[in-house]
């Protein structure tokens, strides 16, 4: 088994690339654009919300998730600043929220 894994993904016709991270006890999921991108529980939003807003990251956060398919289907538990400019909101699915990435 590959301790990380990248992959292409396809949402409506538009290509994404899925990254899965093998960590002791933990996975990190992402799925990504050139624009920005949806995480598992790991990714700390109030970190670039507040410590890196100069750097204005489009991004969503969705927990309890295990696998990329879940990540795309899960709802969104909280946005970035930026990503709520973008149209992008808690309780989007991470899928929509991919589709506003483009």
């Amino acid at each position: 088994m590959h301790l990380i894994e990248l992959s292409p993904i396809e949402i409506d016709g538009h290509m994404f690339k899925a990254v899965t991270v093998l960590l002791p006890k933990t996975t990190l999921l992402v799925v990504t654009s050139n624009k920005g991108y949806i995480m598992c529980g790991a990714l700390d939003i109030g970190l670039l919300n507040e410590k890196l807003k100069d750097r204005n990251v489009i991004a969503g956060r969705a927990v309890g998730v295990k696998t990329i398919e879940q990540l795309l289907n899960a709802p969104l538990e909280s946005v970035t600043f930026e990503a709520e400019k973008q149209g992008i909101y808690p309780g989007m699915i991470g899928k929509e929220a991919m589709l506003k990435m483009i």
